[in-house]
């Protein structure tokens, strides 16, 4: 209850209430007449931290929705979309110190009372001359002042408030106006218009162009305009290695503050930005899944990059949520244009384009004089292989660097080798925590578990029988190591998350491709998409088959997408590029249809089959995940959960059954699919089920999350 001499807070506020014996930050939702708890029950807050909610009303409906859709306790959801410095009560705005002098003080400085003090009485002469003093110049006046002032401040000699912090001059004014932009192709041009005259109204768009088409030229021709109305602009990218260099672009293009917001920020950078974007400093935000519910004011546009990215699903946690279709919901609400872009886009996408709810947009050309790169497949039972590189694709190689070109080797593993085998008796490195194989580390000198990253020393002998051990398959590492035996002229760089662990690494690497200095690329999954290569003219896809066989109804179009968006990475320039796709299964159907219609007749296909099973996107999916020290109190759990569930109409259940990897970081995880065509029907069944599964009993703790809309089934 609010008590009398308090302001009643607006919904999104913050408040500081009683908590047991603590004092807690809550967030008001709403504020109701009657409570069905009697009076004498009931706490007053202690405190409102907010004149402004800290959570606007167009962000507060989204995590309402978000809360009621994904079936998640709305705490944690605001939990999601506030920084941890806001939830612990940051100002909301910047704060900094300022200091002044007392009577006491002066009386003490005309007194001489400091003869033996030179530093504080050097701290009192200053604040006669400056009164009051803000702290960011006293730090760089008096670099040591804080030593100095403590004393006086005990003494009653000078005396600091908080204010809120002068804002920082710009130049000149930021209006959105753009530097020369590059003439944009017809369908450019046609893209942008048809954007931007749909911008004051709900519209969803699909920008599908062929990697180094210059999407990104439309997003910013889109918020240029969006800008010069007065509105500002979020932009979604679904990893942190491409903020970057698309803020960079938008710097370089557009006239405007921006405000980045990824998990890489330390708390401190995140409330900055954070501040930028609720104060309407930062005009436009770029920012990874999370961003979605930034406090941006007067959105124009929301842009969705590589909106096919699975990055954009929150996996880790209680909440599964997906930031792509938030920013639908979101652009919904404030009846705005969002632009989902891809090379590559997801199935369920295109779905939504054939049935008329998205307006798709193409871009059939690369921007420029680029053109398509050639794609052919190398046969791997035809072909001597050593270290994973077969003599085809050593000899183009050695023909592209020789023209002066730059060659990406890509293998979505890394590591040395995936398994550390015995000859002898056929020992295999096991995890002792997981379902799963340690990876070899050669030249750390260690096997880790790529799961729950268990580590330990490589043994150079069989544990069981004692003959030596070899590596069997390869990693990044290994490929690197034979690259440099084969090309040791050539200089060249790794790109993993052993190598790269922050944005400088990132950006070091970047660089040395960028400048010409790295002629040989070799990396994982952080290179596929979004990175510009004037020069790289071979791309090698060095494992085509992860995936063909998956049990994942998914891994078909995870795999598809991947080989087109490393693909796109060659003859980005003026020169011709070249993909050599490596594969022991030369005729595979998926293969096939790629290098024959490329991807758009490859999502016809898939589409076909997916409703043909009746799989996503014409039928909805939720997913019930436990976990527990014995497998059989996950399944346990999940059985009597199944049991509550009785036999709904409109919805199957499946399972429960393990998952495809049971044991993992000492737990086993077991899962209890849930399938329907009718959302409306799924949602109803989950609304009332879900409070009866959190009452479920376990004779062993189980640890269980729901996941709607789940885009791995593991």
């Amino acid at each position: 209850r609010v008590p009398e001499g308090i302001a009643a807070p607006l919904p999104g506020s913050r408040v500081r209430v009683p908590f047991g014996r603590r004092r807690l930050i809550g967030v008001v939702i709403e504020q109701v007449a009657q409570s069905l708890l009697p009076e004498e029950r009931l706490k007053s807050l202690i405190a409102v931290l907010d004149t402004v909610p800290v959570l606007a009303a167009p962000v507060l409906d989204l995590v309402r929705w978000a809360s009621d859709y994904y079936h998640h306790p709305i705490g944690e959801v605001i939990a999601s979309a506030l920084p941890k410095a806001v939830r612990s009560g940051a100002s909301l705005v910047a704060l900094e110190e300022i200091w002044w002098l007392t009577a006491q003080g002066r009386e003490a400085l005309r007194a001489g009372r400091l003869a033996r003090a030179p530093a504080q009485r050097h701290l009192l002469e200053l604040l006669t001359r400056h009164d009051p003093i803000r702290q960011g110049i006293l730090i760089e006046v008096l670099p040591r002042w804080r030593s100095a002032a403590t004393p006086l401040l005990q003494q009653g000699w000078i005396a600091h408030a908080a204010v809120a912090a002068a804002a920082k001059a710009t130049a000149e004014p930021m209006t959105g106006a753009a530097n020369p932009a590059p003439l944009p192709t017809p369908e450019q041009a046609q893209a942008v218009a048809t954007i931007t005259t749909a911008l004051g109204g709900f519209s969803t768009f699909v920008l599908h162009g062929l990697t180094g088409s210059g999407k990104t030229e439309v997003y910013l021709q889109v918020i240029q305009q969006t800008l010069a109305q007065g509105r500002r602009a979020l932009v979604l990218v679904p990893e942190i290695g491409l903020t970057p260099q698309l803020v960079q672009r938008f710097e370089q293009r557009l006239n405007a503050p921006l405000a980045v917001l990824h998990s890489g920020l330390t708390d401190n950078e995140r409330l900055a930005e954070w501040r930028a974007a609720a104060s309407g400093a930062a005009s436009i935000v770029v920012g990874t899944r999370s961003a979605v519910f930034a406090p941006v004011a007067d959105l124009g546009v929301i842009i969705v990059d590589e909106e096919h990215d699975a990055s954009l699903k929150q996996h880790e946690g209680g909440f599964h949520y997906s930031a792509r279709d938030l920013a639908l919901v979101r652009a919904q609400h404030a009846q705005i244009p969002v632009v989902l872009g891809s090379a590559t886009p997801s199935l369920e996408t295109l779905q939504n384009v054939a049935s008329g709810r998205y307006q798709r947009l193409a871009l059939p050309r690369r921007a420029g004089q680029a053109l398509p790169p050639r794609l052919a497949l190398v046969d791997l039972r035809a072909h001597a292989v050593t270290a994973g590189l077969a003599t085809p694709v050593v000899l183009a190689i050695e023909r592209h660097l020789a023209a002066e070109g730059q060659v990406l080797a890509f293998l979505n593993r890394r590591g040395y080798a995936p398994t550390l085998l015995c000859t002898a008796c056929g020992w295999v490195a096991p995890c002792k925590d997981c379902d799963a194989r340690m990876t070899v580390h050669q030249r750390s000198g260690r096997l880790r578990c790529h799961h729950c990253g268990a580590d330990s020393p490589l043994p150079q002998n069989c544990p069981q029988c004692g003959f030596a051990v070899r590596p069997v398959g390869q990693g990044t590492e290994r490929v690197e190591e034979r690259l440099r035996e084969l090309f040791p002229q050539a200089p060249l760089v790794r790109v993993d998350r052993d190598v790269v662990r922050g944005r400088s690494d990132m950006d070091a690497a970047m660089h040395s491709i960028n400048s010409g200095a790295a002629r040989i690329l070799v990396g994982t999954q952080m290179i596929t998409k979004g990175h510009d290569f004037q020069n790289m003219t071979l791309v090698i896809v060095l494992n085509a088959d992860q995936g063909l066989f998956s049990t994942d109804f998914r891994a078909a179009e995870r795999l598809a997408q991947t080989i087109v968006q490393v693909a796109g990475r060659a003859g980005r320039g003026s020169r011709a590029g070249e993909v050599l796709i490596q594969t022991a299964y030369p005729e595979h159907p998926l293969l096939q249809t790629l290098m024959s219609e490329g991807y758009d007749g490859f999502a016809r296909a898939a589409l076909a089959e997916r409703a043909a099973s009746r799989w996503p996107p014409f039928s909805r999916l939720a997913v019930v995940r436990a976990s527990a020290t014995s497998a059989a109190a996950a399944l346990e759990f999940l059985t009597e959960a199944r049991r509550l569930a009785g036999a709904p109409r409109a919805v199957k259940l499946l399972g429960p059954v393990p998952a495809a990897m049971a044991r993992r970081a000492g737990r086993y995880h077991s899962q209890l699919l849930l399938e329907s065509t009718d959302r409306t029907a799924l949602h109803r069944l989950l609304g009332g089920w879900l409070p009866r599964v959190a009452e479920l009993p376990a004779a062993r703790p189980v640890r269980w999350a729901l996941d709607v809309d789940p885009i791995d089934l593991f």
